[in-house]
């Protein structure tokens, strides 16, 4: 999130209301805004079925077929997300600018190998639909993955407008394309044609703007992988991360008892997916908060005591920004509480109202309010994990995604055994138990930051 920091903290010197309302509105954008523009596209797709352009149950199998692709490349890509990330990030601390894009035409070059080699093989062994949506499904798949990759260095840019931009163009074509093929007869074909070339067209321009951006010695690099660089404890962290967000909802998709079979193999689950669906864009205001705190506050204290330390400054005064360090992280964790909480207090006060806008079963109430619950803890884990990547404890992060994982799996699990009623229990349950263990792992080693940071080296 390089870069980002300096454009909050400029609007946050206006030391104004409007000042602070611009910089959190800023990173609202900045967050979620890329996340909302494409779940606004896909709705859009689906809201076709509304104007009887295509059957509702095309639709359907679209936004399944859409969803299955989004949780499979987010699967798979997490084996190099966190990995390459902090790759490019030590490269960069190093000055070493050049070595950026062919390390990033590597990842790309083995992302699309590996995603097309394993959604091919998908296909010819699971579906038996029409040649052209199999295409489209594995093209599809493979620029997801790919932008996934991409995506790592466009928060590093500070062309913020620029980039949300480029996903408005993105899913503007996604949706215009679609309707254009749906129109000309190709149904669901043409829907999901739509969707791979809107995603290719943002690739592609993403691409280019990294180009740009980037200069490069060499065409292909796989530094990234080398021993010495690459700290391969974060390609499991990113894995058992992504696999811990889409558990629960895999698990009642492939519950014959909680789902049902839309296209090929791949299957929906009524009773779940509107409610988290709905739930998830309750945390664009924490996410706010949660760059506003962690890209200007604890980011300017971080780099004052780790500079301290290099630098070779009195123990009284790197004991001095440990000290502030540790209150702008509890100060950042009680306002994403605040913010958050509250929130989800005025969400589960109008969820009535909510569902009946939408044309939503008040039945959907009582899932929907623990998935509001859930998601709001959620933003506090991902601010906790993202304290622990600063402070490079890989370790304790890689613990708290696996015992994530773990939780999510098993306690949604029991709730299938206890009944409908308990449903969403297992998510929510999986997220407190990780962020209140990470909060009292990070609380134990901040009380021993300057010990362990001089005695790591």
């Amino acid at each position: 999130m390089a870069g980002i920091g300096f454009e909050l903290r400029k609007l946050l010197r206006k030391d104004s209301y409007l000042g602070l309302l611009q910089a959190y509105g800023y990173a609202g954008i900045i967050s979620s805004g890329p996340w909302v523009l494409s779940i606004l596209g896909v709705l859009l797709i689906g809201l076709f079925s509304a104007s009887r352009v295509v059957p509702d149950t095309l639709v359907v199998q679209f936004l399944v077929t859409v969803t299955w692709l989004m949780a499979a490349s987010l699967v798979l890509t997490g084996l190099l997300q966190l990995l390459f990330t902090r790759y490019i990030a030590d490269r960069l601390f190093e000055k070493k600018d050049r070595v950026v894009l062919p390390n990033l035409m590597g990842a790309l070059t083995l992302t699309t190998l590996a995603s097309g080699l394993l959604g091919s093989l998908a296909l010819l062994l699971l579906f038996h639909q029409s040649p052209l949506y199999e295409l489209s499904a594995l093209g599809s798949f493979v620029v997801l993955c790919d932008i996934w990759i991409l995506v790592i260095f466009l928060s590093g840019m500070k062309a913020y407008r620029l980039i949300l931009g480029l996903f408005l163009v993105g899913y503007g074509a996604t949706v215009g394309m679609a309707l254009l093929l749906v129109l000309a007869g190709m149904k669901l074909e043409g829907l999901l044609l739509g969707f791979f070339v809107g995603q290719a067209l943002l690739f592609f321009l993403m691409l280019a703007l990294v180009i740009r951006h980037y200069p490069g010695e060499r065409f292909v690099a796989y530094g990234f992988l080398r021993r010495g660089q690459a700290h391969y404890s974060l390609a499991l962290t990113g894995l058992f991360y992504n696999l811990a967000i889409w558990a629960d909802k895999l698990l009642f998709w492939l519950n014959p008892a909680t789902s049902e079979p839309v296209i090929g193999p791949l299957r929906a689950s009524v009773i779940y997916d509107i409610p988290i669906f709905l739930a998830y864009l309750s945390i664009i205001p924490g996410m706010a908060v949660f760059l506003v705190r962690m890209e200007t506050d604890f980011a300017e204290i971080y780099d004052r005591f780790y500079r301290s330390v290099r630098e070779g400054d009195t123990l009284e005064h790197i004991r001095h920004y440990k000290r502030r360090m540790v209150v702008i992280i509890r100060q950042g964790i009680y306002e994403i509480f605040k913010v958050q909480g509250l929130t989800v207090v005025v969400l589960l006060m109008l969820g009535p109202l909510i569902l009946d806008a939408l044309g939503i079963s008040r039945l959907y109430r009582p899932l929907f309010n623990v998935d509001l619950i859930g998601v709001g803890v959620q933003v506090l884990l991902l601010a906790i994990l993202n304290v622990l990547f600063y402070l490079d404890l890989l370790g304790l992060a890689l613990g708290i995604c696996l015992l994530f994982l773990v939780s999510n799996i098993g306690l949604t699990w029991l709730t299938f055994q206890l009944g409908p009623q308990f449903f969403g229990f297992g998510f929510a349950g999986a997220v407190v138990i990780a962020s209140l263990v990470g909060l009292a792992l990070l609380s134990r080693q901040l009380d021993r930051l300057e010990y362990e940071t001089f005695m790591l080296q």
